[in-house]
């Protein structure tokens, strides 16, 4: 495992939906998570975001700036994003935001973060549980 999927892999992705807050866990069902698909239906889900693209830290403005295009790109395809963020558990890196999206195909999803220089996004079904997955492997 790389320092980086490792570095992922710590890290707590937190989504705002309505009726609260889910903190996903990569390879963890999450049961609040669960019942939310089931309740609207959702058979996919995607966790994106714009910030430090290529994981390197980018200026505080320019990664606001990238989310707000990330969700202008979401609204405009359809989507109906909500806010999330990603925490990681050393608590050292950044909390970067994120946008949980419903019904969204790893294809799609995939393509817009290698949009915005992501590395991996985080992906699900209608089990909910969140699996990592690398941009590369999808572009090949």
């Amino acid at each position: 495992m790389s320092e980086l999927d490792a570095a992922y892999r710590a890290t707590s992705y937190r989504v705002f939906l309505p009726g609260g807050i889910v903190e996903l866990r990569i390879d963890q069902a999450n049961a609040a998570l669960v019942a939310w698909l089931k309740q609207t239906g959702c058979a996919m889900f995607a966790v994106i975001t714009a910030y430090n693209p290529g994981a390197q830290p980018v200026a505080a403005a320019l990664n606001a700036e990238r989310q707000a295009q990330l969700e202008c790109d979401l609204l405009e395809g359809n989507y109906e994003p909500y806010a999330g963020e990603n925490v990681p558990d050393n608590g050292r890196g950044p909390v970067e935001e994120t946008c949980f999206v419903p019904d969204i195909t790893q294809e799609d999803a995939c393509a817009l973060a290698a949009d915005f220089g992501q590395n991996a996004i985080v992906y699900g079904g209608a089990d909910g549980i969140p699996r990592l997955i690398w941009i590369e492997e999808t572009e090949q």
